[in-house]
């Protein structure tokens, strides 16, 4: 095909893009460096508009092609890194410690540059692409900034569409599904206050571990006893510390943290009611109190279901094939988007790597001819030029 075979001559020139990201990860909102090179980027391609500072150092390309159709489509690709020590040992390694792409969002980024680049020099389709470059994905919430921002009424944005790489699916073959695809994510906090004292005489204190063990136990049956079985929530405590390190002492507070993933909201309302509800009682019951706290944060992304079929026949074109992805418990914030304007989140594989988030992670560069492609497909395919 020619979309693919014009961004498969392009890979070596995206992948050092990709690299040099690499090598200089930034995280959350302090993409910086990044928002520059890519709003750099744009404008040395030809884009007719680039700005930056959209949901603080979010940068949006804006490419007209040919006729006046009035079509419009966003294009979105995350930009930020991960507080992980890098232990891939590659020449192109994290150089900011404590800092790495260990979740391919370098890729993201070069591969959406590589599409824009494309576009802006053929201009083969009839309406217009806005390419959307977002800080924060990792728990920052960057696509609501942008939103909240006012991107998609600014740039007219009638569609939208995501992408993410995935390892364990061989290299450049795609998997979306209809509808809920990732999970909300939620985090709570529960501090437990009881009566400290000598380790060596219980009857005179409340003991704060004691209620922390029983309401990690509780907890575990909100899943399993409270959820219909037939749909998807986890609730894991991933944090218990208290007020004392010593042998000896049976600290005054103790504090519980974690995180929920649900897919439909009336199971989120469900989970967060029980987990208060069961902490409570359970400190109250041996005489405890509690202050808990709960954020819910990224909501379920939902694909929709034209827009998937758009998803899949481009992707169909580029590789030949697109199967269905299995539910994803893990979150995504272009949830944001997929709320304001309708579109879909497609996965491209990633190969044999190691996995996400993970410190000897690597994007794998051989998938960029396929990411890259599929972007410029889907617009082609959209906003077809007049013949």
């Amino acid at each position: 095909m020619p979309v693919r075979n014009r961004l498969a001559e392009m890979q070596k020139e995206i992948t050092e893009w990709r690299r040099d990201l690499h090598e200089n990860p930034e995280i959350l909102f302090d993409t910086h460096r990044t928002s520059a090179i890519v709003a750099e980027k744009l404008q040395g391609f030809g884009c007719d508009e680039v700005v930056t500072g959209i949901g603080r150092t979010g940068v949006v390309g804006v490419i007209k092609g040919k006729g006046g159709s009035g079509r419009v489509i966003g294009l979105r690709a995350d930009m930020d890194a991960l507080p992980i020590h890098e232990e891939t040992g590659l020449e192109y390694a994290s150089k900011t410690d404590g800092a790495m792409h260990a979740c391919g969002h370098d890729g993201h980024t070069a591969m959406l540059l590589g599409a824009a680049k494309y576009l802006s020099e053929t201009r083969n389709f009839d309406g217009t692409v806005v390419v959307i470059f977002q800080p924060a994905e990792e728990g920052g919430g960057g696509g609501k900034e942008m939103c909240d921002d006012g991107m998609m009424e600014r740039f007219g944005v009638q569609e939208v569409y995501g992408m993410h790489n995935w390892p364990g699916k061989p290299v450049g073959s795609f998997a979306i599904r209809s509808g809920a695809f990732f999970a909300a994510t939620d985090q709570f906090e529960i501090v437990i206050e009881g009566k400290g004292g000598h380790a060596a005489k219980p009857q005179e204190v409340v003991d704060t571990l004691v209620v922390t063990s029983h309401i990690i136990l509780a907890l575990q049956s909100v899943v399993s006893r409270n959820v219909d079985p037939v749909k998807q929530a986890v609730l894991s405590v991933t944090s218990a510390e208290s007020s004392s390190k010593a042998f000896n002492v049976i600290p005054q507070t103790a504090t519980l943290k974690g995180t929920v993933r649900t897919m439909a909201p009336e199971v989120r309302d469900l989970v967060e009611e029980r987990i208060t509800a069961i902490s409570k009682s359970t400190a109250e019951a041996f005489g405890a109190t509690v202050e808990i706290m709960y954020k819910r944060s990224y909501p379920v992304m939902v694909n929709h279901e034209t827009e998937t079929g758009y998803a899949i026949e481009a992707a169909k074109k580029v590789s030949g094939d697109c199967e269905e992805a299995p539910l994803v418990m893990g979150g995504e914030d272009f949830a944001f988007m997929l709320e304001e304007r309708p579109g879909a989140y497609i996965l491209v594989g990633n190969g044999d790597t190691a996995p996400v988030h993970h410190p000897k992670y690597n994007f794998n560069d051989d998938a960029i001819p396929a990411g890259a492609s599929w972007w410029a497909e889907l617009v082609e395919m959209r906003m077809p030029a007049a013949s």
